[in-house]
């Protein structure tokens, strides 16, 4: 963890003393699309992010709780499942997903979009038609815009019809997921 993050929860976080397990393990980790702040709560990961600390910390502290920190316990097996992703070397994710962060809408979206086996892609158009509501485009791409668990929830499978679309990491990191998972 940077340590402007650090002193950021010594200041906002009325419980961090630094010490202890805090309620919500909090973190960053690098990788080839660029770095990825952590959140996970007891129930799984809730945050995975490529937006930046400050900004997902507030989020986070505004709508789960306030005891937030470093828990390496915690972080480090979503860290490595995320290195053995990006190296090629994972194709599933195995853990939870806690996704409590996401409107309801984008819950049911995304529990259709964990379907999407790894090397493959569907279309935000197949997206809408599967949830009864064709014409909703807009809504779907708007939704899985705001995944909040990217890449262990495999929002960036889903593309427009004539490229790949919006993404959470912007376009060069959602193409750079979908090279990676198109290789052999």
């Amino acid at each position: 963890m940077s340590g402007d993050l650090d002193a950021l929860l010594r200041v906002t976080s009325p419980g961090y003393r630094g010490h202890g397990p805090p309620d919500i393990a909090f973190g960053t980790t690098e990788s080839p699309a660029g770095t990825l702040v952590l959140a996970v709560t007891a129930r799984g990961v809730a945050v995975c992010s490529f937006d930046d600390e400050h900004t997902v910390y507030e989020r986070v502290s505004r709508a789960i709780g306030t005891f937030i920190g470093p828990d390496p316990r915690r972080l480090d097996p979503v860290r490595r499942e995320l290195d053995a992703y990006f190296a090629g070397r994972l194709r599933t994710f195995t853990t939870k997903v806690d996704l409590q962060l996401a409107a309801a809408f984008a819950r049911s979206l995304l529990s259709l979009v964990s379907g999407v086996p790894y090397g493959t892609t569907t279309t935000y158009r197949a997206m809408a038609e599967r949830i009864g509501r064709p014409r909703a485009l807009r809504a779907v791409g708007n939704a899985l815009t705001a995944n909040p668990v990217c890449v262990i929830s495999p929002c960036h499978r889903v593309v427009d019809d004539d490229g790949p679309g919006a993404y959470a990491g912007g376009t060069a990191a959602k193409e750079l997921l979908l090279r990676l998972e198109a290789r052999p």
